[in-house]
């Protein structure tokens, strides 16, 4: 999509510093971290959320490159979180498919 920013990013329009990249998935540190490691993976594909998935293997590819990027971080030993907001009640602000990774401090519960 022409206007999705995420899009631009993936695309490499947007210069970014990708802290994992593949054929299918890109990540990348949130420029509004909401913990000390705060990391966005997201489809190349254009989804604008999940529940516009109907093949297993995106959320295969995204999920196994976000635990990719936990291992890469170091994030295992004290554990982290992965989050996929979907909606506006659910908190999606960016209507691209993709999944906060976050860690670095004690994670409440419940979240929002």
């Amino acid at each position: 999509m022409d206007d999705c920013i995420f899009c631009k990013i993936a695309n490499g329009d947007i210069p970014t510093d990708f802290i994992y990249s593949d054929e299918n998935v890109v990540a990348f540190r949130d420029l509004n971290p909401q913990a000390p490691v705060h990391v966005l993976v997201i489809p190349k594909k254009h989804y604008k959320s999940g529940i516009e998935v109907d093949n297993p293997s995106v959320w295969s590819d995204l999920m196994s490159s976000a635990v990719k990027v936990a291992r890469e971080l170091g994030l295992e030993k004290d554990g982290y979180r992965m989050v996929i907001n979907t909606g506006e009640q659910g908190g999606q602000t960016v209507p691209h498919l993709h999944l906060h990774l976050l860690a670095g401090r004690n994670l409440g519960w419940p979240p929002g």
